[in-house]
């Protein structure tokens, strides 16, 4: 028989800051809003994009289409806010001496 495979999300159960029940059904503009404030999450944005991303793995296949998209417009936000992006340019330069 093949064993189950165990998610370690599902056991997490810690509260220590945490946004208003209701907040990740909302817009993904209002998640945002919410998500970037000090009391939600005082250690900066980056606590914030990783409490929306927790949140899309907690959900797992019970997520709608509609609802992981407002969560990923949620977290481009606030990478954005944050300055941050996906890919960053590189700014160095080469000189070739022959």
């Amino acid at each position: 028989m093949a064993k189950a495979k165990k998610y370690w999300v599902k056991d997490v159960n810690t509260i220590s800051t945490y946004p208003p029940q209701g907040t990740f059904a909302k817009s993904g503009k209002e998640i945002a809003r919410i998500m970037a404030r000090r009391d939600v999450s005082p250690k900066g944005i980056g606590s914030a994009i990783r409490m929306v991303q927790y949140f899309i793995n907690r959900s797992g296949k019970n997520l709608s289409a509609n609802r992981r998209k407002e969560l990923e417009l949620a977290k481009k936000i606030l990478w954005n806010k944050a300055g941050k992006t996906k890919r960053k340019k590189s700014n160095h330069i080469i000189f070739i001496v022959s």
